[in-house]
């Protein structure tokens, strides 16, 4: 999640038409539709058998999966779509979602709702595919950000785990530097969440403000960021987190190279879907932690975010069978049981709740987690701006320079809304 991209290069130049995009043939053809993804392999043959399913349903549709890893999947779509030849079906970021839906490239999904049944899915998180009154895609699952502990880390350093529902900012501070001090420094107390503008999204929810408002601008006061900042800076003042050296050095090594995974550390900032996969790699039970300062507030800051989403070409020439599938994936029980947490915890609440046995324990935990915050959470989150993937490399980079003693909280916050309306297109 944390990984993002610029956007590819060529979608700002989409030419898009109504074109063949999954293939002719008459009513009495099979319709051939064209679908893509990214992910590794086990994600890969997963779809397949999904894909294959639907077929069995749905014989006069043929589904043909285009799949490739995270860091091509971009380009390549970009390309398809700049030659009136992307998908049918493709699989969206939020980062992106802005870029092809106002460049004309998606399907308004309120055409198609006779085929889409979207009642069963997550109100919290389908604001995130809303723009300008259309629907250009659905989630595909749920996750939300969180603080991530390790118990037996909190027990070698002799600290209490903190009560989630009532601790504060200065808390998390106060409690990061205490596991640090407990252990001589072997075991330190968080991984700095800085390098991750999701923090400063609850942060600023938690105000009634937000990072960015339903057109994509800046929604939040310079003050609060720099309050922000200031928590940052004393999390490595009091030596509650690595140096900053370290700190950079850790952030490259991505979630395997973490505090929480090497057992030298007690906290860190993931989604709610990576628990089993830091949980194998640590090799240690780990438990999920509302971020600090959502009791304290004037509202939770906790947000659900879309795994990812499914959107549908506005050039196919099947837009009705296009939705047909999206639906079998979105609601189908079967397709369901194949999916399970792969792209996020179910969209569809029903699902969600009968798929419970089925998860694997720590995708369980997170569903479980989901359901206790449900009700704290203060809506669904924007799509963000065009150019937001550049967000990801400008906040790395200030509070790379607050670390080192560069630059003050106050400038931190000047510099990162300047950087990001610039990139943004907000000024």
């Amino acid at each position: 999640m944390r990984k993002g991209l610029k956007p590819a290069a060529g979608v700002a130049a989409l030419v898009l038409a109504a074109t063949a995009c999954g293939g002719g043939g008459s009513q009495n053809e099979t319709v051939e539709l064209r679908f893509s993804w990214w992910g590794a392999d086990d994600r890969h043959s997963t779809t397949q058998e999904v894909i294959k399913r639907f077929e069995e349903a749905h014989p006069d549709i043929n589904v043909t999966g285009e799949y490739t890893d995270w860091s091509s999947y971009w380009d390549r779509l970009a390309t398809n779509a700049a030659a009136n030849d992307a998908p049918d079906i493709m699989t969206q970021e939020e980062r992106y979602l802005r870029e092809y839906a106002e460049r004309g490239a998606l399907l308004d999904l309120n055409e198609v709702s006779d085929q889409l049944d979207t009642s069963k899915l997550d109100e919290l998180v389908m604001g995130g595919g809303e723009l300008n009154g259309a629907r250009y895609a659905v989630p595909t699952g749920v996750n939300a950000f969180t603080i991530m502990a390790d118990p037996q880390a909190f027990e070698e350093a002799g600290v209490e785990m903190p009560d989630d529902e009532t601790w504060t900012w200065q808390d998390y501070v106060d409690i990061s530097a205490r596991i640090t001090e407990g252990t001589d420094g072997e075991i330190v107390g968080t991984q700095t969440p800085g390098f991750n503008e999701q923090s400063f999204q609850i942060y600023a929810r938690q105000r009634e403000q937000a990072l960015y408002d339903a057109e994509g601008a800046l929604n939040f006061d310079q003050s609060t960021m720099t309050e922000y900042w200031e928590h940052i800076k004393s999390l490595h003042e009091e030596n509650g987190a690595p140096g900053a050296a370290k700190s950079v050095e850790l952030e490259s090594g991505g979630p395997d190279q973490s505090v929480l995974a090497d057992n030298s550390g007690a906290m860190a900032a993931f989604w709610t879907n990576q628990l089993g996969t830091m949980e194998e790699t640590s090799g240690r039970d780990l438990e999920l932690l509302r971020f600090p300062g959502e009791s304290a507030s004037a509202q939770a800051g906790t947000f659900f975010k879309p795994a990812m989403f499914y959107s549908i070409s506005a050039g196919t020439e099947h837009p009705e069978e296009a939705a047909t599938f999206v639906d079998f994936l979105l609601n189908d029980k079967k397709a369901a049981e194949l999916i399970l947490a792969d792209r996020g915890l179910p969209a569809n609440t029903d699902l969600r709740e009968q798929l419970m046995d089925q998860l694997p324990e720590a995708d369980a935990e997170s569903a479980e987690f989901l359901n206790e915050i449900e009700g704290d959470v203060a809506g669904a989150v924007p799509p963000p701006p065009i150019g937001a993937g550049d967000v990801v490399d400008i906040t790395m980079r200030i509070n790379e320079d607050l670390m080192f003693g560069e630059i003050t909280p106050e400038e931190a916050s000047q510099r990162w809304m300047s950087e990001v309306k610039k990139a943004t297109g907000g000024e």
